[in-house]
């Protein structure tokens, strides 16, 4: 949430600069929108830096999509697949990884994509990103074979190596040239030569107005149908521009009007309006979706007592949250598991008496720990829509529970500084903090960083737990598919028992789009390859 979500709520207040922007923008709209084989979306965010590497955003994770290749990537089913890898080989102790590159992958100037290539930027990736850096450590050595092989050796059983290879988001193991792999991680790359299905046309790129992508002739699509980011990368498109244009009734408005063809994410509220339209449809490219959180501060009383956290979590409830946010059924759903519905590791493991409202057990715990009735303190964001009903209703569940509770609204951008303080909450700290995840990132207990409980190295709350991290080191050795299970099962146990995270519900981002629009992927990105216009 800390990431991109900010950048999903329509700037109303960007002025009139802006506005004067995007209807320059529309002047030229039509010949480009009556264009068979040019898409022009409106995006959740502008993109303003390049490397996603280096940035988090995933508006910079989408982009890489456009330009780049990975090794693996997930398909439909949430499943690792090769994507520029041929095959690839793991000896019997699971020590020896072989991986072969395909034949025939090019750089856009024409250059082959060789093992030199790869490892740095594997290297470059596990240098940043949590996963990698756990694989990192557990490699004893990364080397080529040839141009089109490589090898990793591990000095202990990586049970997640595929799932880190084809890790979809915040951060994937994008593939890039030698020269720009080896870029410190400390700075933030140029160049932007890619070997994907798209060249980005930097000559082209306007921040706050444009983003221009054009079909790569030299990519070699996979012979296996789309799935999921997995399988054949056909670019059916031979041009695609992300249009700026953070007020979303002028986005509305240019969708109708058929200067436009696709909206990333319109604003719920906003849907009804689409629907009426006969020449809009509405889709859900990512089944998975978004689930919010819900973390204590482990650090300030009342919520370094077990006893405190157990009785919020009796006290709460999935459906209030999600009716106040979402509002429409269609596009939320009670959730009660750490790693999203609808996935491999979904489980109910914990979650017996939890989040049913049960108000009168919340107020015997309290009771029985002695609570004074000092006020807690939950933090409300004002200025996202996909959060600002989140602490109005914390605060009445919490008070019919017996708490008593301070709701002090701000800003997200200062909600996200407010809740890195580890200060009393008298010199400005906090009780209780909430958020949004994508769901994609929650799959397990080590991607999943709410699931972390390593104390001040964790996500904020800073929850310290030695069982789960015990058990968090367990799954990554393990490759069984059903012992995996298990393990999460006795993670989550742990996390709602304890009160490391709280889920309050999942829910789904719908997409937008022109009637002669198709071919848009189930997946957790939005992605541009298999998309046609007629």
């Amino acid at each position: 949430m800390t990431r991109d979500f900010g950048r999903r709520a329509a700037a109303s207040g960007l002025g009139r600069r802006v506005v004067l922007a995007a209807a320059a923008l529309l002047v030229a709209a039509p010949a480009l929108a009556n264009d068979p084989k040019t898409l022009r979306v409106v995006m959740h965010s502008d993109l303003k830096i390049l490397d996603p590497v280096w940035t988090t955003a995933y508006i910079g994770r989408n982009h890489a999509y456009m330009i780049y290749d990975t090794l693996f990537a997930l398909d439909e089913k949430l499943q690792p697949q090769p994507q520029m890898i041929e095959s690839f080989t793991v000896s019997d102790d699971k020590l020896t990884w072989t991986f072969k590159l395909r034949e025939g992958l090019k750089w856009q100037d024409g250059q082959p994509v060789t093992t030199a290539d790869v490892l740095p930027s594997i290297k470059r990736w596990t240098d940043k990103d949590t996963l990698g850096g756990l694989l990192a450590k557990s490699t004893q050595e990364m080397k080529a074979i040839d141009d089109r092989t490589f090898q990793i050796a591990l000095k202990e059983p990586f049970g997640l190596m595929l799932k880190a290879l084809a890790k979809p988001s915040s951060v994937p193991l994008f593939i890039m040239p030698r020269r720009v792999a080896e870029t410190p991680i400390s700075q933030q790359i140029s160049d932007t030569t890619g070997s994907g299905p798209f060249i980005f046309k930097k000559d082209e790129w306007k921040p706050g107005e444009k983003v221009v992508y054009v079909r790569n002739p030299d990519y070699k699509p996979r012979a296996e149908p789309a799935s999921g980011l997995a399988g054949g990368k056909v670019a059916r498109l031979d041009r695609v521009e992300w249009v700026s244009m953070p007020d979303s009734q002028t986005a509305i408005n240019a969708l109708a009007n058929g200067e436009i063809d696709m909206i990333e994410q319109p604003a719920h509220d906003l849907l009804p309006l689409l629907e009426k339209d006969m020449n809009v449809e509405i889709i859900i490219p990512d089944k998975l979706g978004n689930t919010y959180i819900l973390r204590f501060n482990w650090k300030q009383p009342p919520f370094d007592d077990v006893r405190y956290r157990r009785a919020a979590a009796l006290a709460l409830n999935q459906e209030d949250f999600l009716k106040a946010v979402i509002g429409d059924p269609r596009y939320f759903q009670v959730c009660r598991t750490m790693f999203g519905c609808g996935t491999p590791l979904e489980n109910s493991a914990g979650m017996d008496g939890v989040l049913n409202s049960d108000f009168e057990a919340s107020k015997k715990i309290l009771k029985e720990a002695g609570y004074d009735g000092t006020p807690i303190v939950v933090l409300q964001s004002t200025d996202l829509a996909v959060l600002t009903n989140l602490a109005p209703v914390a605060k009445t569940l919490l008070e019919r529970g017996g708490f008593k509770v301070d709701m002090q609204s701000m800003d997200w951008q200062t909600l996200v500084g407010r809740r890195a303080k580890k200060v009393p909450v008298a010199q400005g700290g906090w009780n209780i903090a909430m958020t949004a995840s994508t769901a994609v990132l929650l799959l397990d207990p080590v991607n999943n960083h709410y699931a972390e409980a390593s104390g001040d190295r964790a996500q904020f709350g800073w929850p310290l737990d030695e069982e789960i991290e015990k058990l968090r080191a367990a799954f990554i050795r393990e490759s069984d598919p059903a012992k995996q299970l298990e393990i999460a099962k006795k993670v989550q146990e742990r996390i709602i028992g304890q009160g490391v995270t709280i889920p309050l519900g999942q829910y789904v981002q719908p997409m937008a789009r022109r009637k002669g629009v198709t071919g848009n992927l189930t997946a957790p990105v939005t992605v541009f390859w298999n998309v046609e216009k007629k």
